[in-house]
């Protein structure tokens, strides 16, 4: 018992309440979006929500840290990886609107409205890359997590990017389905989330 009561003081000296409440907020949010796929294993939507839970956690934990050292390497880093998901998430959103055509008659009920796009999508950041808008969410997880490294924060980061790349393997059984030959063909032609590399 008196182990337990230990334990249970050194967990709380770590998460202060501020983090706590910052974390419990995100999450209702998370939740509030997941709805529709938080049971569905066979959707991208129910890996996605473990990785934005993960995600919470690291702004909860590191929101304190934001301008802290601004000069230092691991800052300027931070700040380009977030300046690169900024990037890639508006230029993916407005190719999406433009070129994918997205029409509410699909039928996927787990589908967000701008995700039901009846046309592939194989120009822009989509030339180079699958998936823009999850390989945004990774940079900007690893761009928070730089703003103060701690191995339990690595650890969070890494189930994060790994729940990123089921969520794509998922979306794309999703596109196969939809889009057929034409989008493995896409495929064959191009990286997940970083151009050239993967």
């Amino acid at each position: 018992m008196l182990v337990l009561i230990s334990y249970s003081i050194f967990i709380f000296r770590i998460i202060n309440m501020t983090t706590l409440i910052i974390f419990l907020i995100l999450s209702v949010l998370v939740v509030v979006v997941s709805r529709r796929t938080l049971f569905n294993p066979k959707s991208h939507g129910f890996y996605r929500f473990f990785s934005w839970e993960c995600m919470a956690w690291l702004v909860a934990s590191n929101y304190k840290f934001w301008f802290t050292d601004p000069f230092s390497i691991r800052q300027l880093f931070s700040w380009f990886l977030l300046f690169y998901a900024l990037y890639l998430v508006i230029a993916g959103m407005l190719l999406i609107k433009m070129k994918g055509k997205p029409n509410p008659v699909r039928d996927e009920k787990s589908l967000f409205g701008f995700e039901k796009t009846t046309e592939l999508i194989t120009t822009g950041v989509f030339k180079l890359i699958r998936h823009p808008l999850y390989a945004s969410l990774i940079f900007l997880t690893w761009a928070v997590y730089l703003k103060n490294t701690t191995v339990p924060l690595f650890i969070i980061a890494m189930i994060s990017t790994n729940f990123l790349y089921f969520t794509s393997r998922f979306d794309e059984k999703e596109c196969i389905q939809y889009f057929g030959d034409g989008y493995r063909e896409y495929m064959n032609h191009t990286k997940m989330f970083i151009p050239f590399i993967f």
